[in-house]
């Protein structure tokens, strides 16, 4: 309960004294241990209504349903009237809180998303629950990204973007160290088992701005920004990754202020041995560093938990505002929690610690608050106040509505999937695949253009040799067509000739047998006259032996032609 300025949280059994935690101190930390069912969750409860009154911002996880009902007042009842009886808390009265509820899932509350890029690959890695080697891929996988511009923001850009890495894991492995198909493949199984169990909710837009967190209302009351964890918690994993995301980001998005008169905002982190369990050093590192230094951000972190031995002692160094609950203590390593527990207050002489831890009942606690020079109180038994806010669940239908109401609902409720990896790399796929079809097309184009041409070739050549055959053929006809007319030419030129031969001799033949004639004539005729010239006859006068002789050596001639004609026609020798 706030009042004067003070965090009013218990009372001391043995003075009476009330006990308050200082708003300047409250951003050292604190722890609020014990076992289940010793009053945990009631203080929880009762610092964040504290630091909503003072105007601090509260983030709280809601692991079993019960601090819904923080958005409505308080009951009557017997048993708080005696406990604010006990307290003497005058000012004490039920009322409700400024609550905005959020949830991965969007079910009771206004969706919380964040990114594969926010989230980085050392969170990633764990949430997904990979090996150092795995690890070392997925940075790689996360500086290809980075290098090339391609967003990471759900988890089919994550999965596009190791199916590119892993295609090209040649050309990367030179450049980054190696990666393996293997590796790659272990990656994309943890991504499939973790969406099957609905974390594709988990990742996208509109991411969570973590700085709406940090609102007050109307009246300056701080928010107490409630998550519902009951479905998360079952995948503790998950659980944890997350509330250390949101740390890591107040962390990084918060300016310094330095000390303050209080903080900015209070993070209590429930169920905080699922931080620790399994962790990576490295990521270890990052936690403690994350705790060391964000006081600076005006920004105080509680842990809840069963025992102080469930944080590591790096981080329970930090944490100087305890409230210690019951113990019980049954086996040699509860007995050494019991212990360990105990050395870390400062001792009180009215009473052992370490017993009264194991005695303490529900409603108890061991309390040790920081002064104000910052030196932690000697450790006092006391009872806590209880809460003005109604214990338990609030309803289902009262979160509805708060949650439908709420400023922030319209900005969170629809997803927002813009150009990112996946399609980039998609559409470059596609690209591929076109130009791949394309060149395909082309070579098949050439083939065809290639078959073709050799196709026209092969008929070019085989017409060009029937031509050339023809040509060959008819050359060959035309050389033995003009052999045979040569032939007929020379025989006919030759019995022409013969011809021309035969009527040469034939005329010669006729003129001989003309002269032969003309001069047998004469002959016979100057015989004649001879005779008759001697016996006193007549004597033939030389014209007239002269024309006999012309006259038989014409007859000769004519019988000598007409002969050779007759010959010449029939063909028939002489």
């Amino acid at each position: 309960m706030f009042t004067d300025n003070k965090i009013w949280l218990a009372k001391s059994q043995l003075s009476g004294e009330n006990l308050f935690l200082l708003p300047k101190m409250a951003n050292r930390h604190g722890l609020i241990a014990g076992a289940t069912g010793t009053g945990k969750t009631i203080t929880m409860k009762v610092m964040a209504e504290s630091f909503s009154d003072m105007g601090v911002p509260v983030f709280l996880a809601d692991v079993k349903g019960d601090i819904s009902g923080m958005c409505k007042p308080g009951k009557d009842s017997e048993d708080m009237q005696s406990r604010i009886a006990y307290f003497g808390a005058d000012g004490f009265e039920y009322k409700s809180f400024p609550t905005r509820f959020w949830d991965i899932f969007g079910e009771f509350g206004i969706p919380v998303r964040v990114t594969i890029s926010e989230m980085g690959p050392t969170l990633l890695s764990r949430l997904l629950g990979l090996t150092d080697v795995q690890t070392g891929v997925l940075n790689i996988v996360f500086k290809v990204a980075d290098e090339q511009g391609l967003l990471l923001l759900d988890l089919k850009d994550l999965r596009a973007m190791l199916q590119y890495v892993g295609e090209n894991r040649v050309e990367f492995t030179t450049s980054y160290g190696n990666v393996s198909a293997a590796s790659i493949g272990a990656i994309q199984r943890a991504l499939l088992a973790f969406e099957s169990e609905g974390g594709e909710q988990f990742f996208g837009e509109p991411e969570l701005d973590i700085t709406n967190f940090l609102r007050t209302d109307l009246n300056g009351r701080g928010y107490i920004n409630i998550l519902e964890s009951s479905r998360l918690i079952k995948s503790p994993t998950v659980y944890a990754t997350f509330l250390l995301w949101m740390l890591s980001a107040l962390y990084e998005k918060l300016p310094e202020v330095g000390d303050v008169e209080k903080p900015r905002m209070v993070f209590f982190f429930d169920e905080a041995h699922l931080l620790f369990t399994d962790t990576p050093r490295a990521l270890l590192q990052k936690i403690v560093q994350i705790v060391k230094l964000i006081r600076s951000k005006g920004v105080g972190v509680y842990f809840v938990t069963q025992s102080p031995s469930d944080i590591p002692n790096e981080v329970l160094a930090q944490l100087s505002n305890k409230v210690q609950h019951a113990l019980r203590a049954y086996t040699p390593s509860e007995m050494k929690a019991v212990k360990t527990a105990a050395k870390a207050f400062r001792v009180n002489p009215a009473f052992d610690t370490e017993d009264a831890i194991m005695e303490l009942a529900v409603g108890e606690a061991l309390v040790s608050f920081l002064d104000d020079d910052g030196i932690p109180t000697i450790v006092e038994r006391a009872r806590i106040m209880p809460p003005q806010s109604l214990m338990g669940s609030a309803g289902e239908e009262t979160v509805n509505t708060a949650v439908t109401s709420d400023e922030f609902y319209l900005k969170y409720k629809d997803t927002d999937d813009r150009e990112s990896a996946y399609e980039i790399i998609q559409a470059a796929n596609l690209e591929l695949q076109r130009l791949k079809e394309a060149a395909e097309a082309e070579l098949q184009r050439l083939k065809e253009e290639a078959e073709a041409e050799a196709q026209r070739q092969k008929e070019a050549a085989a017409a060009e040799k029937a031509a050339a055959k023809e040509a060959a053929e008819a050359e060959k006809q035309a050389a033995k067509e003009a052999a045979a007319a040569e032939k007929a030419a020379a025989k006919e030129a030759a019995a022409a000739a013969k011809q021309a031969a035969a009527k040469k001799n034939a005329a010669t033949n006729a003129a001989k047998k003309a002269a032969t004639s003309a001069a047998s004539s004469v002959s016979s005729s100057i015989s004649t006259n001879i005779v008759n010239a001697l016996t006193g006859g007549k004597i033939t006068s030389s014209g007239t032996i002269a024309k006999r002789a012309a006259r038989n050596a014409l007859s000769a001639v004519m019988r000598t032609g007409s002969t050779a004609l007759i010959r010449g026609l029939f063909g028939t020798k002489k």
